[in-house]
């Protein structure tokens, strides 16, 4: 169809002759004789409308050619589409018209709208539109040959930085694709045309030549000064908070070990590059770094209902090869490949048996979007060239030798990964994911805050449900591990008893995984802005809630002589004694050593209860505090 209502694509099949004399009847009424016709182009900082912003626009009404440019007054803009009848695009339909409407509220965008994209197909053409002037000998490119759509995000990078003659000539690449609106419009025009429709058509190509303008595009359209550019830095956005200050590490995650991968330990915001191999040696690096979240650019799940990354998996056909999050990243505009796309099962199979392997160790792992953060920075991404993605970190306010050196650009977007871990850290990101999909994680300055929570954990009888009813009272909901794992009791038809719980506790670590009990303990407090969860006992308990919450997650250990907790839990006979020493030692309380060498906050519960209430009132008041 050659004429589609503003905003909509209309797809459909060859039409009849009747039809078709219909549609050419509609498209010649749009442009005929006595209608205003603007033809407009617009460049992009990229091809995401979520997270890349207009540029410029170039727009011809009765024969003026005009350009606004970002941080100008829109108004003439705004006049020109308010005045014309007709709106002529290539590809607006789904580009320049979307783009226009988030920009400007105000936007009247014409009734009509001839998208040449879609009116070249009634004419028996395909293509993009440079392709389509190739093939019809339309000759608007001279001297602009090399230039596309990528080059034109680095020309107003160029400009940004004071060069107006990359200003000047992004402008000439805008107006050539504005001539060739207007040239392939008169093909479309020639081929439909026909005598009983007695339509008077102009040829709009016979006006005077748009060419002509570029010998004074320098006076007619440069703005007087730089347009406001956000030069926002490390320091500007994260300030003094705890995450500045953060030790995380970054990696550009490859599909094999036997291609390196880049790895950056990002300390505040001094970064150090290195390319790492083998995951042994990858572990090695990051147990050295001790860094509080791991960032790692690869996928780090499976779509939900798939067992593993092949395509012999039985759930394949059913479940498909993508996740929800790269569903909502390609609704966004964001060409992202699905993760078990078969060139991709290699990196995500090794990207989810790192990111166990880390929170196994109690390391937080997020899965990271780099371009993301480079869009927020206002870094060109490395499809323009690691030169400019070098410039761009280091104008942030990333410090290391990769400024003075090139790096290779996998040591570059692994101190981008990097980055969105202090992000996370400093909870200005959104959580991209799905039912039974973990996150992927992209930075975002408008974040509502998080819920401040806090961890117990400690052995049996350390006194963690006396805390956690403490903190309670400090308006905090309250959530423990074994309500969760009394539900599967229940549902088994078993005894309530703490063997009981070990065992069923063990079972649902094992088979549903530990980030499952962990879901299933916050899903009891719904959106409470305060909580506390009684009864961490595993590394990955620790791991998830870093992940989920950054540094609004507070990890208390309470520690106490065996002797007193042995006191506490019963009645001091030596079944007694026995039974506790076996609970004690049970595989579900093994790991909590480990546990306690993560925790931020700790508290001896070795003197009276009274102290111990005080101690913990102390504790939950500081923390209190940070959440009003």
């Amino acid at each position: 169809m050659t004429i589609s209502e503003t905003g909509t694509e209309k797809r459909i099949a060859p039409l009849p002759p009747s039809a078709r004399l219909r549609a050419d009847r509609q498209l010649l009424a749009a442009v005929g004789a006595g209608k205003s016709v603007l033809f407009l182009d617009i460049e992009t900082t990229g091809l995401s409308r979520y997270y890349d912003k207009i540029t410029l626009v170039g727009y011809l009404l009765d024969g003026n050619y005009r350009v606004y440019i970002q941080g100008n007054d829109p108004q003439p803009l705004l006049d020109a589409l308010a005045a014309a009848d007709t709106l002529v695009t290539f590809n607006g339909t789904l580009f320049d018209v979307p783009f226009l409407l988030q920009t400007f509220e105000d936007a009247i965008i014409p009734t009509t709208h001839v998208d040449l994209r879609y009116a070249v197909r009634r004419v028996g053409l395909s293509g993009g539109q440079k392709l389509l002037e190739q093939m019809l000998g339309i000759d608007v490119r001279s001297g602009l040959e090399d230039i596309d759509g990528a080059e034109a995000v680095i020309l107003w990078h160029r400009y940004l930085r004071g060069d107006l003659d990359a200003l000047n000539l992004l402008i000439r690449y805008n107006l050539a694709d504005v001539e060739g609106l207007r040239l392939l419009l008169d093909h479309v025009v020639d081929q439909v045309e026909h005598r009983d429709l007695w339509i008077d058509v102009p040829r709009f190509g016979a006006m005077s030549p748009l060419q002509g303008l570029v010998e004074n595009l320098t006076h007619i359209v440069r703005p007087p000064a730089l347009p406001d550019r956000a030069r926002s830095s490390f320091q500007d956005v994260f300030g003094d908070r705890a995450a500045a200050q953060a030790t995380i590490v970054g990696i550009d995650l490859t599909g094999s070990e036997g291609k390196p991968s880049g790895f950056c330990v990002l300390r505040g915001s001094h970064a150090t590059t290195s390319l790492i191999g083998s995951d042994d040696a990858m572990v090695e690096a990051i147990l050295a770094a001790a860094p509080a979240l791991v960032s790692i650019d690869s996928p780090l799940c499976l779509p939900r209902g798939r067992l593993h990354a092949g395509d012999d998996d039985p759930g394949r056909n059913q479940y498909g090869i993508m996740r929800d999050s790269e569903r909502t990243l390609k609704r966004r505009g964001i060409n992202v490949y699905p993760c078990l796309l078969p060139s991709m099962q290699k990196l995500t199979a090794r990207g989810i048996s790192l990111a166990t392997r880390l929170r196994k160790l109690g390391i937080p792992v997020i899965e990271s979007y780099p371009g993301a953060a480079q869009d927020i920075m206002g870094i060109p991404r490395k499809g323009a060239g690691v030169g400019w993605l070098q410039q761009g970190l280091s104008e942030f306010g990333i410090e290391g030798a990769f400024v003075e050196k090139l790096p290779s650009h996998d040591e570059l977007d692994a101190i981008t990964s990097a980055l969105v871990g202090t992000f996370l850290l400093d909870g200005q990101f959104e959580a991209l994911d799905g039912p039974g999909e973990s996150a992927l994680i992209v930075p975002d300055l408008k974040a509502a805050p998080l819920p401040h929570v806090i961890g117990l954990s400690g052995r049996i009888a350390a006194g963690k449900t006396t805390a956690a009813r403490i903190i309670e009272r400090k308006g905090f909901a309250y959530t423990r591990f074994s309500l969760v794992i009394d539900d599967e009791i229940r549902a088994r038809g078993l005894e309530l008893d703490r063997p009981t719980r070990q065992q069923i506790g063990l079972e649902l670590h094992e088979q549903r995984g530990q980030a499952w009990l962990c879901e299933q303990a916050l899903k009891r407090v719904g959106d409470a802005h305060c909580v506390v969860v009684d009864g961490l006992r595993w590394p990955e308990d620790r791991a998830f809630f870093v992940e989920r919450f950054g540094n609004r997650f507070v990890h208390l250990h309470l520690n106490a002589p065996f002797g007193m907790r042995l006191a506490r839990a019963g009645d001091g006979s030596s079944e007694h004694r026995s039974a506790f020493e076996i609970a004690d030692a049970q595989p579900v309380e093994a790991r909590i050593d480990v546990l306690e060498r993560f925790a931020s906050h700790f508290i001896e519960n070795d003197s009276s209860l009274e102290q111990f209430e005080l101690e913990v009132d102390r504790f939950a008041e500081s923390v209190s505090v940070g959440t009003k």
